[in-house]
């Protein structure tokens, strides 16, 4: 007997939930305009002109111990809304009859683009515009609404064509010593009066822009240039890219540096590895050069290809900033860098990679990596000389690799490494000079002489595995602080070559090393 009434009771309960699941004669009355709401403004982030935007949520409640249905949820602007809604898991700009249960709420998903051929549109004022909107709940006496609001920039688009009838997107063909090759690199060339890049717009572009055999891309002080996912910029063949930033009078402004990044304005993407994908200077472009300049959030920050033996070195980067790269800040193949006054941190592999020899020389730079987003496998600072493909492995010379006056530094340890295949018919010239480098070889890993320190013809005057004490390495701000061991250690002679750091402080009486003098943190 207590089994069956065991049982006649499970099968009660089951029936009541279930008649509950499946109940549908909820009666649903009319709102009366006492909805709350999650914000009464809906902030969406700043954007570009013609680009969608994230997608942002408002949440409604109904307080009360009534099932209510709002007769209309729609947006002022109606159809001609840049806006879009997706009310309950509908999509659409107007809904009729959106019902909420008792102590119930329901989701409001918002997205917004600005479409500049919408004649319905205001005009932009000196190239931005408070684009605004309102979602609007019931009417008369019951009415009520929530404010959509975002900031939108206009800018300059280049893009590459498509072909409306088969939706293929035009690729880069290239010009190499006389013979053309095409590629599957969706992209065109910039044209002739898209060779200067000024600060009046900002620059958006899409797949690969190229700069044309023989052509000079120059990019003013101020400019900022924004790529898309899988986009960025190519310098090709007899090409030259001139980057010509100035010193900013307010180091967080940047207002005269040119920038490089994704177009991704949302603060969530402000420090995301890997939202495009490289500056790419070809095997023989020519005099390339950049001063004042910060390159962030990309795959490779900078991707410099052969000419070892260039008369002039094939990029000379000055008071510059890269940081933020799924791979590498510079990825050097067998070419000649020089570089003064760099900043390079936070990549998923190494922050300086200089492969396959070549001829570098950096003063008065800052390399580090901090990058906590997965296991890194290589340094801060990675040197070999050797390609190695499918087929074989091939060595050339490492004419030279001079760091004079530098911090290599990071979370990890070793924070360089010197990978030489041993040759006697290939060099391998390299040498740290008064520089805060970071290297520990518990396991006894790295013999030779390469990782003789006593050797004089290597390293000379080093420290070794001493604080720099950064300011915060999280948010890329290598600044040192009056605590740190590079202080005043590096040497004259080649402060005198850099006598000012990256924010314009002269270092000539007492030069630390790294591309920032010292200071004292607040």
């Amino acid at each position: 007997m207590a089994i069956k009434r065991i049982t006649y009771f499970i099968f009660c309960i089951a029936l009541l939930i279930l008649s509950n699941a499946c109940r549908k004669d909820f009666d649903f009355a009319p709102s009366t305009g006492n909805l709350e709401f999650s914000k009464d403004t809906v902030y969406l982030d700043t954007i570009f002109a013609n680009i969608g935007s994230s997608t942002y949520n408002l949440k409604v409640y109904n307080r009360s111990d009534d099932d209510i249905s709002i007769p209309t949820v729609k947006l002022n602007r109606g159809e001609n809304s840049g806006f879009r809604l997706n009310v309950d898991g509908v999509a659409g700009k107007s809904f009729n009859n959106v019902e909420i249960q008792a102590k119930d709420s329901l989701f409001i998903f918002i997205e917004t683009t600005f479409n500049t051929d919408n004649p319905n549109n205001d005009p932009f004022f000196n190239n931005e515009i408070l684009y605004t909107d309102k979602i609007e709940f019931d009417t008369g006496s019951n009415y009520q609404d929530v404010e959509l609001v975002t900031l939108v920039k206009d800018a300059v688009f280049i893009f590459p064509e498509r072909d409306d009838a088969t939706g293929i997107i035009e690729t880069l063909t290239f010009d190499v010593n006389g013979e053309q090759f095409e590629t599957e690199i969706q992209g065109r060339e910039l044209m002739p009066d898209e060779l200067t890049f000024t600060n009046e717009k900002p620059y958006v572009i899409y797949g690969y822009a190229a700069v044309p055999n023989g052509e000079t891309l120059t990019v003013n002080a101020g400019a900022r240039i924004h790529f898309h996912a899988d986009s960025g910029l190519i310098v090709s063949e007899n090409a030259t890219l001139n980057v010509n930033g100035a010193l900013s009078t307010d180091p967080d402004l940047l207002e005269n540096e040119v920038i490089f990044e994704s177009d991704r304005l949302e603060p969530n993407f402000e420090n995301v590895p890997g939202q495009w994908g490289t500056i790419w200077l070809f095997e023989n472009s020519i005099n390339n050069t950049i001063n004042y300049a910060t390159i962030k959030n990309g795959t490779v920050g900078l991707l410099v290809d052969a000419n070892p033996d260039a008369v002039n070195d094939k990029l000379t980067i000055t008071n510059s900033q890269l940081y933020n790269f799924g791979n590498y800040g510079i990825l050097a193949i067998n070419t000649s860098i020089t570089a003064e006054n760099l900043v390079v941190n936070n990549s998923g592999q190494s922050s300086v990679a200089l492969t396959f020899g070549g001829k570098y020389n950096f003063t008065h730079s800052t390399i580090a990596n901090y990058w906590n987003n997965s296991f890194r496998q290589f340094p801060a600072l990675l040197i070999n000389n050797f390609l190695e493909t499918e087929d074989a492995v091939t060595i050339t010379n490492l004419t030279e690799a001079n760091f004079n006056n530098c911090i290599i530094y990071g979370n990890d340890n070793p924070e360089f490494i010197l990978d030489e295949i041993e040759d006697d018919s290939v060099i391998f010239n390299f040498k740290f000079t008064n520089s805060l480098l970071r290297f520990s070889d518990n396991l006894n890993e790295f013999t030779g002489d390469n990782y003789n320190f006593e050797n004089t013809v290597n390293y000379e005057n080093n420290i070794f595995n001493q604080e720099p004490d950064f300011k915060n390495t999280s948010l890329n701000k290598l600044i040192i602080g009056d605590n740190s061991n590079a202080n005043g250690i590096g040497a004259s002679s080649f402060a005198s070559q850099v006598p000012n750091d990256i924010l314009g402080v002269n270092r000539t009486s007492a030069p630390d090393a790294g591309a920032y003098q010292h200071t004292v943190f607040e």
